[in-house]
């Protein structure tokens, strides 16, 4: 039940976000500025979200041409909470050739947004609460296996962490490798 409520109340956030009406994408009379997301927040203050933080890492420009090209810079800047399992670029360059590629046109960007979701859990989970044998349920309705090693490392399904970087709307784990979805 409480992943059926997650799922709706991430759902409802994409669709917010995704389906702007033009009221709230028209310049406002009198100005030539569009009105735009959460992500364009000024804060230099605070602690950055988890966009914020793939922006800032030169390991993460895969991951951030990818949440751009799925239309989800603003819905990942919201409140959340979020868990974001962020692969590196050297994660996403073992993919087959062509794949990240093809996955960045705009007609696989279903196929995109499934495998992001993949990535995005809408609780946060710090790592001392990620458990050896843990199943955590994805926004995209399937899951992921967390495995601790008698050394602490964890893993992601078969990708390993990397590192963990506290977030204000969440955590993000650095993958070694993209996490892919069962098949539909």
């Amino acid at each position: 039940m409480k992943k059926i409520f997650y799922s709706l109340m991430f759902a409802a956030a994409l669709s917010s976000c995704n389906n702007p009406t033009e009221e709230s994408t028209a310049p406002t009379e009198g100005t030539s500025e569009e009105v735009v997301g959460q992500s364009a927040v000024q804060d230099d203050q605070s602690q950055k979200d988890v966009v914020k933080v793939a922006v800032g890492s030169p390991d993460h420009t895969t991951l951030v041409a990818a949440v751009k090209a799925a239309e989800y810079v603003d819905v990942l800047s919201n409140a959340g909470p979020f868990t974001v399992f962020a692969p590196t670029n050297a994660a996403f360059d073992k993919l087959p050739a062509g794949t990240v590629d093809g996955l960045l046109k705009p007609e696989a960007k279903n196929d995109l947004r499934n495998i992001l979701e993949y990535h995005v859990t809408t609780s946060s989970f710090k790592e001392e609460y990620l458990k050896d044998g843990m199943t955590i349920g994805m926004v995209n309705g399937g899951s992921v296996k967390v495995s601790k090693g008698e050394d602490g490392k964890i893993k992601i399904n078969d990708a390993n962490v990397l590192g963990a970087v506290p977030a204000s709307n969440g955590m993000v784990y650095v993958l070694d490798a993209v996490l892919l979805p069962a098949a539909k």
